[in-house]
Order: structure tokens, then C-alpha cells, then sequence
């Protein structure tokens, strides 16, 4: 009775409550559906956890009002409105359709470029770096597109919008030009593939580690520590990086001892080969080698070079246990590593020492 006396008021004849039920009852399950969509468009831990039962209303407020013909003296009431934009005229009711048609196609032009951007990065026969920057122009065409379809589906005239695009130019060029260029190197690092996910690099004398995650706007590097840092992509452009593992994966890892002058050298450097090849990350190609340096003031400088396949996992740890392995070899081995020493020779003839004068005695 509330209904029909509420349909009467608003003269749009008597209407069954079945009538009614049965499209409210089908716009909940297109509410769900845009819900799934906004999920699917929008990363798990975004914003839309803590919208998404005000935004399931709206919809679902808007699509009772239209079911019901209620929603008729509203736009009426709202086209009556007139905004002027430039040299047109826009109702109210033309703007926020046009605002609502607008987030619908960019929502829906998300989603899409999300299912082709899971389907790319899904084929691993394909480059990493390729199917990033493919997932990423995908998005951004898509959205220009459905940007600019749906304002044409309203009616708005996009040239009316030249002058608010020189405008937005002219901001990007001069505020935002940091953020801009970040977001060119990020493309340019990932189409010229000069840095990889899993790369060794090293960006200072106190940065370096693994590339873990390459975005259009900055770079994280993962330290041997496991401090992450992150780096803008136009200072990856811009400066020199060390790349250890761009061609190849290997990292030639070096060891200095110094041995005692009177030392068996062939012996020396043949434990400190076999301590290296005792380690499981030295690969056996290229083989350890121990080579003579230089002779210094104390002793005779040895460096023992050896290569690991895994430098990710950091070299702090084969060094110690290949240093460790070259103590105890040489300590079995009578083998003296020396330490600083100096000696110190006296030309000439050394004087006689002084001799204490005797005090005199008492009554002489």
C-alpha cells in the first residue's frame, strides 16, 4: 500500500510490489558485478576495502531510484541547471552522467588491462622486462581510450577540453617535471632491459644489492643486509651504475694473505687453491688460481681469486670460510703469516755507558 500510494504520489500508476522486488532484487547482483570489477581494476590493499560498501549503496540507490520512476522529477530538477564551459552549455544532470560514464569505462578499461596484464606476465617465455612495459602501455591506452570514448557517448566536445590540456602540459612541464622524467627513465630501463629483476648492482660505494622490483617510477634494490632502497629511474639514467650480473651471473671474488719471506710459496698458494676448492659456491670453471702480487716490507703479498655463480647470495660468507680453511692450513702447515715488523741497526761505535758517580764520604 506505501508503495502504490508513493507510486500515486509521483504519478506513475499502480505498480505491483512484485514488480518492484524482482528489478531491485536483480540490480543487487549488478551491484556485485561492478564490486568484483572494482576489485579486479584496483590492487588488493588499495582504497576500495574501506569504500566499497558506501560505493555498493550508491549503485544500488541509483538503480532503485531508476527502477522505480522515482528518480524522474530528480532529473528534471537537475537539467534545469546550466553550467557554462567555455562555449558551451552543460546541464547538471549532462555532468554527472557524463562523470559516472567516465569512471564506468576508465573502471571497466582497469579491469580489462588487468586480465591482459596477468595474462602477460604469466608467459615466461617472454622477456620480464618486455612484459612489463607491454602490461603498462596496455593500461595507459585503454584508459585514454575509454576516457576520451565516454565523453563523446555523453556529448561533451573534447576540443572544448584543448585549453585545460595545454594548461595541464604546461604543469607537467614545469611542477612536475622530476616525476615526469622518472616515469620516462622507467620505461627507458625497462625497454633497453640494462637492468633486470635478480641483477647484482651496485649504485654507490655504500649502496648495492639485488634488483627486486622495477615500476615506472622508481627502482627497489634489496642490500646484502636486507634493507630495501629505492631508487628514482632518472638517477639509474642518469649516473653510473655497476651492473655485476647484467651478461653474466658470475662474480670473481678475491683473497689477500701476506706469507713470511721464508715460506714455501708453491705449497702456500697450492692450500690456499685447495682451501677454495673445498667451498661449495667456487664453481670449478673458471678454476681457483693463486697468484704472487708483490713483495712488501713484512712479508709476500698472495691474492687467491676464485668465482661464484651466486653473488646474490652475498660474499661475506665464502670469505670468511675460504679465510678460515688458509689459518688452518697454513697452522698445520708451519706456514708464517707475518706481522708488521721493523729493525732498527745502530752505524758506528756504540759509546760506553756512563758510570754513576760515588758521593763523597763523610770527614773527607
Amino acid at each position: 500500500v506505501i508503495v502504490r500510494r508513493a507510486f500515486k504520489y509521483w504519478q506513475l500508476g499502480p505498480v505491483s510490489l512484485f514488480d518492484v522486488a524482482v528489478p531491485l532484487l536483480l540490480s543487487l547482483a549488478l551491484v556485485r558485478a561492478a564490486i568484483y570489477v572494482l576489485r579486479q581494476a584496483f590492487h588488493p590493499g588499495s582504497m576500495l576495502a574501506s569504500w566499497e560498501r558506501m560505493i555498493a549503496t550508491g549503485i544500488w540507490l541509483c538503480l532503485a531510484f531508476y527502477i522505480t520512476g522515482l528518480s524522474e522529477p530528480l532529473i528534471q530538477l537537475l537539467e534545469q541547471v546550466s553550467l557554462p564551459i567555455g562555449k558551451q552549455k552543460l546541464d547538471l544532470w549532462t555532468l554527472l552522467t557524463g562523470i559516472v560514464t567516465v569512471c564506468v569505462a576508465v573502471l571497466v578499461a582497469l579491469w580489462v588491462s588487468g586480465l591482459i596484464e596477468n595474462r602477460l606476465l604469466a608467459r615466461e617465455t617472454m622477456d620480464a622486462n618486455i612484459r612489463v612495459v607491454l602490461g603498462r602501455l596496455v593500461r595507459a591506452v585503454l584508459s585514454v581510450a575509454a576516457l576520451l570514448l565516454s565523453l563523446s557517448l555523453v556529448g561533451i566536445d573534447v576540443t572544448a577540453l584543448s585549453v585545460f590540456s595545454g594548461a595541464l602540459a604546461v604543469g607537467l612541464g614545469l611542477g612536475l617535471q622530476k616525476i615526469a622524467s622518472n616515469y620516462v627513465s622507467g620505461f627507458i630501463t625497462l625497454l633497453d632491459r640494462s637492468l633486470r629483476i635478480g641483477n647484482l648492482v651496485a649504485i654507490d660505494a655504500n649502496t648495492s644489492g639485488v634488483v627486486s622490483q622495477i615500476t615506472a617510477r622508481y627502482t627497489v634494490v634489496r642490500t646484502l643486509s636486507g634493507t630495501e632502497v629505492i631508487i628514482p629511474n632518472e638517477y639509474l639514467v642518469s649516473n653510473i651504475v655497476r651492473n655485476e650480473s647484467l651478461t653474466d651471473s658470475r662474480l670473481r671474488v678475491v683473497v689477500n694473505v701476506q706469507v713470511a719471506y721464508g715460506s714455501d710459496l708453491e705449497q702456500a698458494m697450492r692450500l690456499m687453491t685447495q682451501a677454495a676448492q673445498e667451498q661449495p659456491r667456487v664453481l670449478d670453471d673458471p678454476a681457483p688460481q693463486a697468484l704472487v702480487t708483490a713483495f712488501a716490507d713484512s712479508g709476500i703479498n698472495l691474492e687467491l681469486g676464485f668465482w661464484i655463480g651466486d653473488p646474490q647470495q652475498g660474499t661475506g660468507g665464502v670469505r670468511s670460510a675460504i679465510n678460515l680453511a688458509i689459518w688452518r692450513a697454513f697452522r698445520d702447515s708451519d706456514i708464517e703469516i707475518p706481522f708488521p715488523q721493523r729493525e732498527v741497526r745502530l752505524l758506528g761505535e756504540v759509546p760506553a755507558p756512563a758510570t754513576k758517580a760515588t758521593p763523597p764520604t763523610v770527614g773527607s
